[in-house]
């Protein structure tokens, strides 16, 4: 018959409609994938905010306690608010001038 595709058009077809779905779905996943990471970044900023950290003493320096946010400090464990109130109370431990922890503690 003149004018009807022939199945090899057909599957070629297929094949293009195939290959662009995949291709749609690919850049899907690479920005849900961004998008993901982002908001796992987001969940550890805010986690940090929240939290503390201390700095432990150097040779001549005290201890020091940070907000856990505080990009003087390196990453380490965060502490919870009851043990960043107990850690400004101990004599060796000073507060960072920069990022003040104890605003909100007492």
């Amino acid at each position: 018959m003149s004018g009807s595709i022939s199945d090899l058009d057909k599957n070629r077809a297929l094949a293009e409609w195939l290959e662009y779905s995949l291709r749609q779905t690919r850049n899907r996943i690479r920005e849900l994938e961004i998008q993901e990471q982002q908001e796992q970044r987001r969940r550890e900023r805010a986690r940090a905010e929240q939290s503390w950290k201390i700095q432990p003493k150097r040779t001549g320096d005290t201890a020091m306690l940070h907000r856990g946010g505080c990009t003087l400090c390196a990453d380490m464990g965060f502490i919870n608010r009851e043990e960043a109130i107990i850690a400004l109370a101990e004599p060796d431990i000073e507060a960072c001038q920069v990022c003040n922890p104890q605003t909100g503690l007492t």
